[in-house]
C-alpha cells in the first residue's frame, strides 16, 4: 500500500470516528425504518412467487419445486454479477445513493409486473420468460439496497456498541419478515395478487423517498485505486480465521430464511389440495401465519442474540446458532402435514438459531474489515451468500421434485451440522474468540 493512499484511508478513519460521534439516534431510527422497508419488499415479493406462479401463470404442481427454486436461484446468480463489485463501488461513492436507485428500480419493476400479459403480448415472448425477468430486474434492486445497508449499519456504529446496534437492525429485518407473512400474506385473499404485488412496489417507492431524505452518508474518499482490492481483501481472508469462518457462514446462514420461506409456502400451496382439500389462496394465508411465526420466534430472539454475542465473544455465539438451526431444520423430517400445529415446534427451533446465524457472522465480518475496504469485504461476504443461495435451492428444489418437501430442510439441517463442527474447531483455537466488552483485539479470533 502506497503512502499517499496510507494517509488518504488513515484521514477517512478518524473522520469516520468523527462522524459516527456526532450521529444522533434519530438517525439510528431513520436506518431502522429503511431496514423495515427493504425487507417488506423483498419478503412480500418472495413469499407471493408460488401463488402468482400457480393462481396468474398456471404453473403444475409437477414443476413447483423446480420452477420456484429455479426463478430464486436465477436472480441469485444475476445478483451474483454485481454484489462484489456494488460493495467496492459504495466504498468509492457512498452508500446512500445505491440504495435509493435500488429502490426505484424495484418498486418500478414491482408495479409494471401484473402487466406480464400485456408485455408478453407486445414483445411475444412466453409469460414464465417474462416472469423471470421481472423478478431479475426486482432482486437486482434488492441487491443495490440490502449489502449497502449493513454495509452502512458498520459505518454508524463502533466495534464495542456494534452487536447490539446490529441486533436492532437485525430486530426490524425480523419484524419486516414478520408483518408480511402474518399480515399481507392474508390480502391476496381479500384483494387478489396483483393488487398485494402493487402495494410491494409502492413500499419500494416510499423507501426511495426515506433513503434520499433521512439517510445520512458516513463514506470518505478511502480507495484512490480504480480496481477492486482483491490483494488487500484476499490478504485478509488468509490471515484472519475469524472471517473464514464467516464467509462459510454466509453460505449457509443467507439461505436458511429463503429456503424456509420459500419451500414452506410452496409446500402450503401446491399440497393444499391433497393434504387438506382447500383453496390455494387459503393455503398461502395459513403459510403465511406459520412463516410470520417463524419471523416472530427470530424478532423476539435477535435482541438476545445481541447480547449474548457481547457477552461470549462472536465465535462461540456463532457456534451455538447453528447446532440450534441444523436441529431444527432436521427435525422438520418429522413432520408430515405442514398444516399440523406440529410444526410449530421445529419453526420454534428454526427461528432461534437462524437469528443467530444471520446476526453474528456480519457482525465478525464487520469487525474484521477495515474501514478503507469495508464495503469490499461485505461485498464478498454477500457473493459467497448469493452461492450459498442458489446451490441450496438449486439441490432443494430438485429434492423437493424428487424426494419430498421435507428434504430441502433436512438437507440444510445437515449442512448447518457440519459447519458447527468447523466453527467448533475455530473456537477452540481462538479459545472463545473475542469479547468486545473486555477485549478489543479482533486479530486473535
Amino acid at each position: 500500500m502506497s503512502v499517499a493512499r496510507e494517509s488518504v484511508n488513515r484521514a477517512g478513519m478518524e473522520a469516520n470516528a468523527t462522524m459516527v460521534e456526532d450521529l444522533q439516534g434519530y438517525h439510528h431510527n431513520a436506518l431502522y425504518l429503511i431496514v423495515a422497508i427493504v425487507m417488506i419488499f423483498l419478503t412480500m415479493v418472495l413469499a407471493l412467487q408460488p401463488l402468482y406462479l400457480s393462481r396468474v401463470l398456471g404453473l403444475a404442481r409437477e414443476n413447483a419445486g423446480f420452477v420456484n427454486a429455479n426463478i430464486q436461484a436465477i436472480t441469485e446468480l444475476v445478483d451474483l454479477l454485481f454484489v462484489g463489485y456494488l460493495g467496492y463501488i459504495s466504498d468509492r461513492i457512498g452508500r446512500v445513493p445505491l440504495i435509493v436507485y435500488g429502490f426505484l428500480l424495484a418498486g418500478i419493476t414491482a408495479l409494471l409486473a401484473p402487466f406480464d400479459r400485456e408485455i408478453s403480448a407486445l414483445i411475444g415472448l412466453n409469460l414464465l420468460v417474462i416472469f423471470y425477468l421481472v423478478r431479475i430486474l426486482m432482486s437486482l434492486g434488492g441487491t443495490l439496497i440490502w449489502p449497502q445497508i449493513a454495509t452502512l449499519t458498520g459505518d454508524y456504529t463502533r466495534p464495542e456498541d456494534r452487536p447490539l446496534l446490529l441486533a436492532n437492525v437485525g430486530f426490524m429485518m425480523a419484524f419486516g419478515v414478520m408483518i408480511v407473512y402474518a399480515v399481507f400474506m392474508q390480502l391476496p385473499e381479500q384483494i387478489g395478487v396483483t393488487k398485494t404485488m402493487w402495494m410491494a412496489g409502492l413500499f419500494a417507492l416510499a423507501g426511495a423517498w426515506l433513503a434520499r431524505n433521512l439517510l445520512v452518508e458516513m463514506v470518505q474518499p478511502k480507495i484512490v485505486d480504480r480496481s477492486f482490492p482483491f490483494k488487500d481483501v484476499w490478504a485478509l481472508v488468509k490471515r484472519e480465521q475469524g472471517l473464514r469462518l464467516s464467509f462459510f457462514s454466509a453460505f449457509t446462514a443467507r439461505n436458511d430464511m429463503v429456503v424456509a420461506g420459500l419451500f414452506l409456502m410452496t409446500w402450503f400451496v401446491y399440497f393444499a389440495d391433497l393434504l387438506e382439500k382447500t383453496s390455494h389462496e387459503q393455503a398461502a394465508s395459513r403459510a403465511g401465519l406459520v412463516i410470520g411465526y417463524l419471523g416472530f420466534v427470530v424478532l423476539v430472539s435477535i435482541p438476545i442474540w445481541g447480547r449474548v454475542t457481547a457477552r461470549i465473544g462472536r465465535v462461540p455465539a456463532i457456534v451455538i446458532g447453528l447446532l440450534i438451526s441444523g436441529i431444527g431444520f432436521a427435525s422438520m423430517g418429522l413432520i408430515l402435514n405442514p398444516f399440523s400445529w406440529w410444526i410449530l415446534l421445529p419453526i420454534t427451533v428454526i427461528g432461534i438459531g437462524q437469528a443467530g446465524c444471520v446476526l453474528v457472522p456480519q457482525t465478525l465480518a464487520l469487525d474484521l474489515a477495515p474501514e478503507e475496504i469495508r464495503g469490499s469485504v461485505l461485498g464478498v461476504f454477500n457473493t459467497i451468500g448469493c452461492f450459498g443461495v442458489i446451490f441450496f435451492l438449486q439441490v432443494g428444489g430438485l429434492l423437493f421434485d424428487w424426494i419430498g418437501p421435507t428434504v430441502p430442510f433436512i438437507f440444510m439441517g445437515i449442512v448447518n451440522l457440519v459447519l458447527f463442527g468447523y466453527a467448533l474447531t475455530i473456537m477452540k483455537v481462538a479459545q472463545g474468540g473475542p469479547k468486545m466488552s473486555e477485549d478489543l483485539d479482533l486479530s486473535s479470533i
